[in-house]
């Protein structure tokens, strides 16, 4: 039976709240594959996580085991201080996938008339396609729809128990700009209220400007976990950007300090330990100009954390991170 979930609290209530997601020494194998070797993840109510790491890091592993498909070989998993299946059951969490769950025949609000009839409890139809932005295709088939649409009513759906834990794979896949820009506005107000959202993505730069936080799995560890900021200065070094046309790349990357050259037209992107050093030898010795210089990106700390190259392999988890969560 399902019941009315009180998942967002006011903040009277915060002294007394329990983790929305503990799970500890968690590993999950596959014959003689270990895809999730030992990590912890916790989660505190209200956050904003996002879930990041290239194929085959064991996101998806470790998702499935936090929405009870899969269990654990070894560790445990907490949702809101229940297991994983009975805090679904509750309506404590909802999930957008990123296929699947869609009949293509009935309407977007006979989906969710559909949807709201397995709870007892859920939000009116009519509140959730606004908050999700589809009530101008409340009518239409859903076999009509365009993917961000269906994107969008996957978000409706899972709002209509009013969870406690959103957990999101890939959840703008086939939107355009405007409509992920709306999509995380919603997200954003919604954990103002004290939901609580864990994202995997393969946009960066959404994890970069939405996200409270970042874990970073790679080869089935916890490799980074932290803030934005925090995760970008794991990585030394400064990216210089200059238009400097027939540039060498091969004469840069020799250069002190230098570690990737990257030409884009007449533009040079280059990562560098020494950008002082880099920035004078541009000026005076070729005819660079239009110089830029910025801290590391998220895609290039993304690409140094978990590179295949064993000598630029990521230090573990504890000592790269702000305590790992842990």
């Amino acid at each position: 039976m399902h019941t009315t979930p009180a998942p967002l609290q006011s903040s009277s209530d915060a002294g007394r709240r329990t983790s929305a997601v503990a799970a500890s020494g968690l590993v999950k194998r596959f014959g003689s594959f270990t895809a999730v070797n030992g990590i912890d993840l916790h989660v505190a109510q209200g956050e904003i996580v996002a879930f990041l790491g290239p194929n085959g890091a064991g996101k998806t592993t470790t998702i499935d085991m936090l929405l009870g498909l899969s269990a654990p070989d070894d560790g445990t998993v907490e949702v809101f201080g229940e297991s994983p299946r009975a805090a679904i059951a509750h309506g404590l969490v909802s999930a957008v996938l990123q296929t699947g769950g869609l009949l293509k025949d009935i309407t977007v609000r006979e989906t969710l008339d559909l949807t709201a009839s397995l709870f007892a409890d859920t939000r009116p139809a009519a509140e959730v396609m606004e908050r999700a932005g589809i009530t101008e295709i409340a009518g239409r088939r859903v076999g009509l729809c365009s993917g961000g649409q269906q994107q969008r009513l996957r978000f409706a759906m899972a709002l209509l128990s009013d969870p406690g834990l959103l957990i999101l794979d890939e959840p703008t896949t086939g939107m355009d700009v405007e409509g992920r820009r709306s999509f995380w506005n919603a997200i954003r107000a919604d954990a103002a209220r004290g939901r609580t959202v864990l994202f995997a993505t393969h946009y960066l730069e959404e994890a970069d400007e939405y996200a409270d936080r970042i874990v970073l799995m790679s080869r089935g560890r916890i490799v980074a976990d932290g803030t934005t900021a925090s995760i970008k200065n794991l990585v030394s070094g400064r990216i210089v950007q200059a238009n400097l046309p027939g540039a060498d790349p091969v004469a840069l990357a020799a250069l002190p300090g230098v570690d990737r050259v990257e030409i884009k037209g007449d533009r040079v992107v280059i990562h560098t330990k020494d950008s002082d050093a880099l920035v004078r030898h541009l000026l005076t010795e070729t005819p660079a100009h239009d110089l830029e210089v910025t801290a590391q990106n998220l895609e290039s700390v993304f690409l140094a954390l978990t590179s295949d190259d064993p000598a630029s392999a990521p230090l573990p988890a504890s000592a790269t991170t702000e305590g790992n969560r842990s």
